[in-house]
């Protein structure tokens, strides 16, 4: 049987066509702050508005080797003690911020009704691995040893998923003052680079490339064989609920998929959803890509109910 093309959303070959058409320069032609400005440029372009929230607050905490920036999310004003969603952003470990990030963020505290705290972790190749992990493990346990929150959701996408498994095992192992309570994945980064599977179907022409996802590895320098870096080589049992969610024609689909996969023969609570006919990055290009609204909907309600709320 003849292979048929996979499906594309209109809104996303739209996107793809736009972003071919505009002809900015891949992944690895330029210096590392050069591609950080190029996203951040389009993702201002390409998101939504950040909206209305009762409390956007920046605010920082202790790192190892400094202050870590934090961003505090939150429909209400006031809260008593409650689960606190904590967020690491997505970007190869080498772009994204607390900007580029902001508006998925408040579209999760709003629909969540829950405080997000999103962590500002230092970024390659000024700061190698495994500079990201320990800063996130930092600032978590900083979070939970302040007295509001009485469990922790850790959530991130692509990278900053990779981030949020990192922290929980950790905290598995050696728990904070507070217990993580789930976890929610867009779109994980969680082994090597193969040219296999998801990988090589979609290596081109997807926004994003097999050669980027090299060049975010070769100035992150993350160590084979540790587990901080590719989380699936370790043992998931007694890890939190978790949720993971995927894009049909993302080179990471099949990382998602393998990691769901490993928590369920581990024995941990898991839901798997995959968004069918969108690309990497859906969740913060919803400007460009409107359907990315609804896949991101049903994330957020999905995390929701994985912790009984």
């Amino acid at each position: 049987m003849e292979n048929l093309p996979p499906f594309v959303r209109p809104d996303v070959a739209g996107l793809l066509a736009a972003v071919e058409a505009a002809g900015n320069p891949p992944v690895g032609a330029l210096d590392a702050p050069a591609t950080r400005a190029l996203y951040k440029d389009m993702r201002g372009a390409s998101d939504i508005e950040v909206g209305e929230l009762a409390i956007i607050r920046d605010s920082v905490a202790p790192g190892p080797v400094g202050d870590i920036r934090l961003r505090r999310f939150d429909a209400r004003g006031e809260r008593s003690a409650g689960p606190v969603i904590v967020f690491f952003h997505g970007g190869g470990f080498v772009i994204g911020d607390l900007d580029t990030h902001a508006s998925m963020c408040a579209e999760a505290a709003r629909q969540t009704d829950l405080p997000m705290i999103a962590v500002e972790y230092r970024l390659a190749p000024e700061a190698r691995f495994p500079a990201a992990p320990d800063d996130c493990l930092a600032a978590t346990r900083w979070i939970a040893a302040q007295g509001e929150a009485t469990g922790l959701i850790l959530m991130g996408d692509s990278a900053g998923a990779n981030l949020a498994i990192v922290t929980a095992m950790a905290l598995r192992d050696d728990p904070a003052a507070v217990p993580v309570v789930a976890q929610a994945l867009l779109y994980p980064v969680v082994q090597p680079v193969r040219n296999e599977g998801s990988e090589a179907d979609f290596a081109t022409g997807y926004l994003l490339t097999s050669d980027a996802m090299r060049w975010f590895d070769a100035q992150y320098g993350p160590q084979v064989g540790d587990v901080r870096a590719y989380p699936i080589g370790a043992d998931q049992t007694g890890m939190p609920p978790t949720l993971v969610m995927t894009a049909s024609l993302d080179p990471l689909r099949d990382q998602g998929r393998r990691y769901a996969a490993a928590c369920i023969v581990a024995g941990v609570e898991t839901r798997y959803l995959e968004a069918a006919g969108t690309i990497h990055g859906f969740a913060t290009m919803r400007r460009m890509m409107p359907s990315g609204q609804a896949d991101l909907a049903r994330f957020i309600a999905e995390t929701v109910r994985m912790i009984g709320r």
